[in-house]
């Protein structure tokens, strides 16, 4: 019989009829799809794709042999990763562009006495005439719980409230900047954006709005005034709000009364009573909180009794009162056809 491996018609001529040669050659069905070609379209070939009979598959190249779920995840974790970047870039919580340059816009008032500047009746307890509800330095200020806001924590908004009193201390209560001339617990408070306006206030004081030192820290000449009390007395409040989403801002407005004396006066020398008035603006971004910094971005400053023409940029320079008062002249009317004088300087009269 003949080999049972054979076609029913033999052998091919030429060859053994096993081709053992071959049979080692296995092609596995990845080959075979790789492998496998298309006939052009009769359109294709009547268009005069005479070149090749056949196009190639397209394939992946490297990636051919990929399984479907593997593109398929590779793409999700792409759309995943471009929708991240696309939020991130544009969500409206991101933080905006740190401002810089000159912030601060500063209003000085001088509240000049009506007549005559008299000094208190006990030196050694100058602040008895004072109406109730001033407190002794910090007690006095005021200083509200801190509460959530629509987009600040109740951390972040306690922290911004503590900024803001430890500033006050500093500016307004230190003996290192009523009457010795210091600045630089001041400037630590200030952010790096306006550190710059900051010292050229100190360097260069001047009623620009912009560049009075007076406008940064409460402080007296020292070679004019000393104090005649450790304490300072003080009234008023701060107020929590958002400029916008990304900015926390604190409004604070307080009444400072410094009792005052000539400096290099000895004890029992007559003690004046000054008093200042400071309307602040600060804001926080989350940069400020993390960093116990603040950007002050508008204050106000009234202070009497002051002349009027004196200028408030470097110091507060206040009238003091001589053992049987000094007698001051009542100050002129405010011309506003006089363009030589700048509109935002203003001298008011102080009351009692």
């Amino acid at each position: 019989m003949g080999d049972p491996r054979e076609p029913p018609e033999g052998a091919p001529d030429g060859g053994s009829g096993n081709d053992d040669e071959y049979r080692s050659v296995v092609f596995d069905e990845s080959f075979v799809r790789a492998a496998r070609i298309q006939e052009l379209s009769a359109r294709e070939r009547l268009a005069g794709s005479f070149g090749r009979a056949t196009r190639p598959r397209v394939g992946l190249g490297p990636l051919g042999t990929v399984p479907r779920q593997a593109l398929a995840l590779l793409l999700l974790i792409l759309v995943a990763f471009a929708a991240a970047v696309y939020f991130g870039i544009s969500s409206p919580n991101r933080p905006a562009i740190r401002p810089e340059g000159s912030q601060l816009a500063v209003s000085l008032v001088a509240l000049s006495p009506a007549s005559t500047v008299r000094p208190v009746a006990d030196p050694a307890a100058p602040f008895t005439a004072l109406p109730p509800g001033y407190g002794d330095g910090a007690l006095g200020l005021g200083t509200p719980a801190g509460a959530a806001t629509g987009h600040f924590s109740k951390v972040e908004v306690t922290k911004a409230l503590d900024t803001v009193q430890r500033y006050l201390v500093a500016s307004s209560l230190a003996p290192a900047a009523l009457v010795q001339g210091s600045t630089a617990e001041v400037r630590g408070f200030v952010t790096p954006g306006e550190q710059a306006q900051f010292d050229s206030s100190v360097a260069q004081p001047v009623d620009d709005r912009h560049h009075a030192l007076t406008g940064w820290v409460v402080r007296f000449d020292p070679a004019q005034v000393a104090l005649a009390a450790d304490s300072v007395k003080v009234a008023g409040a701060m107020r929590i709000d958002e400029s916008d989403a990304n900015t926390l801002q604190i409004t604070t407005d307080h009444t400072f009364v410094y009792a005052l004396k000539p400096a290099g006066a000895p004890s029992g020398a007559p003690v004046t009573l000054e008093t200042v008035r400071r309307q602040l603006t600060f804001q926080f971004d989350r940069i400020d909180l993390a960093s116990a910094q603040l950007r002050l971005v508008d204050s106000v400053l009234q202070a009497g009794p002051v002349p009027c023409t004196g200028s408030l940029a470097a110091f507060v320079q206040p009238v003091l009162a001589g053992p049987g008062g000094t007698q001051v002249t009542a100050p002129a009317g405010t011309d506003p056809g006089n363009h030589a004088r700048p509109a935002w300087q203003v001298c008011g009269v102080l009351a009692g």
